[in-house]
C-alpha cells in the first residue's frame, strides 16, 4: 500500500508565496511519475503539474505555467510544487498523485486516470 502526505499549504496573500511538498513510502518511488491536482469548492479535480520518474520531464496546465515549479528528489521519496505569484483562483485543495504505472512520462500524466494513489490534500488559500 502506497501512502502520499501532503503538507505546505495555508493562507497566503495575492501575489504570495508557497512551497507544498508530498512524501511518499510504500514503494519504489524513483520508479514512478508524480502529480499535483487541485480542487476548488463546486469544481472537478484539475490538473496542476506532473514530473516524470527521472525527474527530467515536466508539464503543466497553462493556468500555472511561469509561476508554478514541480521538482522532485528521489533520495527523499518527495515531490514538491513551488508556487509563486499566487492568485486569488489558486485556492483549492491540492492533491498529489503517484503513477499507475512504472517509467512513464508524457501527455497522460496530465489526466486523473494515470493516477492510482493519492494523498488526503492540502488546503491553499489565497487572499485579495
Amino acid at each position: 500500500q502506497v501512502q502520499l502526505v501532503e503538507s505546505g499549504g495555508g493562507l497566503v496573500q495575492v501575489g504570495g508565496s508557497l512551497r507544498l511538498s508530498c512524501t511518499a513510502s510504500g514503494r519504489t518511488f524513483s520508479s514512478y511519475a508524480m502529480g499535483w491536482f487541485r480542487q476548488a469548492p463546486g469544481k472537478e479535480r484539475e490538473f496542476v503539474a506532473a514530473i516524470s520518474w527521472s525527474g527530467v520531464s515536466t508539464s503543466y496546465a497553462d493556468s500555472v505555467k511561469g509561476r508554478f515549479t514541480i521538482s522532485r528528489d528521489n533520495a527523499k521519496n518527495t515531490v514538491s510544487l513551488q508556487m509563486n505569484s499566487l492568485k486569488p483562483e489558486d485556492t483549492a485543495v491540492y492533491y498529489c498523485a503517484a503513477d499507475r504505472d512504472t517509467y512513464s512520462s508524457g501527455r497522460r500524466l496530465s489526466y486523473l486516470d494515470a493516477y492510482i494513489y493519492w494523498g488526503q490534500g492540502t488546503q491553499v488559500t489565497v487572499s485579495s
